[in-house]
């Protein structure tokens, strides 16, 4: 897999758009963000999944997806060795975690407002 393949498959899902988090490119849906991409550096992305999702993961591809240090990691923030990852294995990862952010609905600044009545 390369960057540009896990932009692409990222950005293929719905309602996502790109941006940028501690200058690397995130993706997020509602206002979440579920993946990054280039962080620790450029051969890495970043997938948001659940705890039990990541040992899925880590189980049935353990040269593709390692658990990001720290408390991310323990709730379920999941790096991508994009050299390993294939592009089946990739895409449901990135599918699931957008699922998780759309579960999670929009983030109260992606939400328009209402206008107040006078």
């Amino acid at each position: 897999m390369t960057p540009a393949g896990f932009r692409r498959i990222a950005l293929a899902l719905e309602g996502v758009v790109e941006g940028a988090h501690h200058t690397h490119a995130d993706f997020r849906v509602g206002g979440r963000i579920f993946a990054t991409l280039g962080y620790p550096d450029k051969s890495h992305g970043m997938v948001t999944l659940t705890p039990e999702q990541q040992r899925a993961y880590l189980r049935s591809h353990p040269d593709a997806f390692v658990t990001v240090t720290g408390k991310w990691g323990a709730g379920g923030a999941t790096l991508v060795r994009l050299r390993a990852a294939n592009e089946e294995a990739l895409g449901e990862a990135l599918t699931l975690a957008w699922q998780n952010a759309v579960a999670r609905g929009p983030t109260r600044g992606s939400a328009k407002k209402p206008r107040k009545s006078a």
